[in-house]
């Protein structure tokens, strides 16, 4: 089938998804949804505002009042129920975002599995939120249970909408909370289609799925019935909602941004350096990822051969149409985002990086309606550079030469964020140690981007806080309480 002939299955409901029931009607907010890959019109659907806050978050309440009375191992039966759906789904789903985000569909199927699994990874954990006892003698008892926190607020990001908006939705409704989901402004629809696919197989109140603005996620955070908010995205979204969570002494579970080291000893080879690099730059995503390894530090023995590698690497991810099964590179999903990109670009010409590869705007032609952006690579880049400091979002990638190891470790420490690292050398001391100076929450060695169920993964600095993937995930959604019996009483 050609990309051309596909037929993209845009949700029939457009409205707000809360209490089991979709909102729409005259006065109601309606905006456009525009596929960053083409420009055209995919959908318009209503946004909802502060005023719509109150009814929301009580339907999320009532919801949660019951959900949390259902023994666990029904909830864990339901999340099984809804991971198959989701994989019935998965072509949908992954063609929706596709369309809607400008990334790849060949790798947007994969997130739509991982978005199954989630929830057949945390259904299969209910059983694991235990307490603990505290020993008292013969005449008292001392234990402690976890509940879960209440209603939770799940603001999600548009480079994976289907794991962000749906996937994520496991651990805290395997923990009896109720969710509010705010799909991401520029990719909502994957969203609405799974609120459709799960409608009626939760109690009302209990999955909620409204699109909105930046005012209206602030209002939903402000909310005194939200009890806690669970982000992905950049380090100045994640300050803004701790802000607001602060008033209420809200919980908060942050994945924030990441300007991710990847350093290369001397002895490692360089074709495996190369490979690496640019497969942990997740040039697919158009550097839209916050994992991302942006910066590559090389050591002076080998830096040349690995810089005269990378253009060969990097030439595999080609930017197409994102519903191509053979595309490689998607689009950035906005002209604001892609301005944003090309202007870093340029500011490391101007600052005297040396441009290996890339740096411009696609050349083909029947791509020049979106935001396609080529594989761009840039060496001799020195820490004082802005693409040495700030997280940029898109497919640019920096590569420093460095001789002294303390030195290196200072410059990959230096910046404000520590979600991912990683080592590549064939002594497997070095390769320890150098990952125990590494300030990120993800350590790998002589490999890349590799999520590990069942590991946590969350940053250090203000890269986030708390971890996901994990059973840690599923407790920060409960809460422990203790509770001591008189047995003499």
């Amino acid at each position: 089938m050609s990309a051309a002939s596909i037929v993209i299955p845009i949700p029939q409901k457009r409205g707000l998804y809360y209490g089991g029931t979709w909102h729409d009607g005259p006065g109601m907010a309606e905006v456009e949804i525009h596929s960053p890959a083409t420009g055209e019109l995919l959908a318009k659907i209503i946004q909802g505002s502060s005023e719509h806050v109150p009814s929301i978050t009580s339907a999320a309440r009532s919801g949660f009042l019951v959900w949390r009375e259902t023994p666990p191992l029904e909830r864990a039966r339901i999340l099984r129920e809804m991971a198959a759906i989701v994989r019935r789904n998965s072509e949908d789903l992954a063609l929706l975002d596709a369309i809607d985000c400008g990334n790849p569909v060949a790798e947007l199927r994969k997130d739509v599995e991982i978005s199954a699994f989630y929830m057949d990874f945390h259904a299969g954990l209910v059983t694991e939120m235990k307490g603990s006892s505290v020993p008292q003698g013969p005449n008292g008892l001392s234990f402690s249970v976890r509940e879960p926190q209440g209603v939770v607020v799940r603001i999600a990001p548009f480079n994976h909408p289907a794991i962000f908006a749906i996937g994520r939705t496991a651990a805290p409704l395997a923990a009896g909370n109720s969710i509010i989901v705010k799909p991401p402004d520029q990719a909502p629809l994957s969203a609405l289609r799974f609120a459709e696919l799960v409608e009626g197989l939760l109690p009302p109140g209990v999955l909620n799925v409204v699109p909105g603005d930046r005012k209206f996620g602030a209002a939903l955070v402000a909310d005194p019935i939200v009890a806690m908010v669970a982000v992905t995205g950049s380090i100045p979204t994640g300050k803004s909602i701790m802000r607001s969570a602060a008033d209420g002494i809200k919980r908060v579970l942050l994945e924030l941004g990441g300007k991710n080291a990847l350093v290369a000893l001397p002895d490692a080879d360089p074709d495996k350096v190369a490979a690496g690099a640019v497969a942990g730059m997740n040039f697919t995503w158009c550097g839209q990822s916050c994992g991302s390894t942006s910066r590559i530090f090389v050591h002076e023995d080998i830096y040349d051969a690995v810089i005269e590698r990378l253009p060969a690497h990097a030439a595999r991810f080609r930017p197409g149409l994102p519903t191509d099964p053979n595309t490689t590179m998607g689009s950035i999903v906005s002209q604001q985002q892609f301005d944003r990109v090309m202007g870093y670009i340029q500011s490391a010409k101007e600052q005297g990086a040396r441009l290996v590869c890339g740096g411009s705007r696609s050349s083909d032609p029947s791509l020049n309606k979106g935001f396609f952006i080529e594989p761009t690579i840039f060496g001799e880049v020195t820490e004082d550079m802005r693409i040495a400091q700030e997280e940029i979002f898109g497919p640019v990638m920096s590569v420093f030469r460095w001789k002294d190891e303390t030195d290196v470790m200072r410059q990959v420490n230096r910046v404000e964020y520590g979600l991912t690292f990683s080592v590549f050398t064939r002594d497997v001391v070095k390769a320890h140690r150098i990952a125990a100076a590494a300030e990120a929450g993800f350590c790998w060695i002589n490999d890349v981007s590799h999520h590990v169920m069942g590991s946590p993964f969350g940053g250090y600095k203000q890269s986030g806080i708390g971890s996901e993937e994990c059973l840690a995930e599923l407790l920060a959604y409960t809460q422990e309480k203790n509770i001591y019996v008189n047995l003499v009483a």
